[in-house]
């Protein structure tokens, strides 16, 4: 295991940001309007998804890293892992409930 000594440190960042705290810089830039904004854009995009929702929000993360400082755009994509790693759960349970449906 020690070869994956940074990879673990890496999800002890997303799991600390989860349950201690996040960031706190949102959403327009540039006077952009609503509807341009990527908080449509990304909805459009994952419409019909069961885990649209998560996804959306781990899109939404990655798109904010990008104008934080350094510190505060890892503790953004540490969101965003843990977004995805619900989508993950979430479909995995989707899963397991048709399989159950269907045996």
């Amino acid at each position: 295991m020690k070869n994956y000594n940074k990879l673990a440190t890496v999800f002890q960042g997303a799991f600390d940001q989860a349950s201690i705290g996040k960031g706190s810089e949102r959403h327009a830039k540039d006077d952009e309007p609503f509807e341009k904004q990527k908080i449509c854009e990304i909805t459009r995009r994952l419409q019909g998804s069961p885990v649209g929702g998560p996804l959306f929000q781990a899109a939404k993360k990655i798109y904010e890293s990008e104008r934080l400082p350094k510190d505060r755009a890892i503790a953004e994509l540490y969101g965003a892992m843990n977004y995805i790693a619900a989508a993950i759960i979430i479909l995995e349970e989707i899963a397991q409930k048709q399989e159950a449906s269907n045996g």
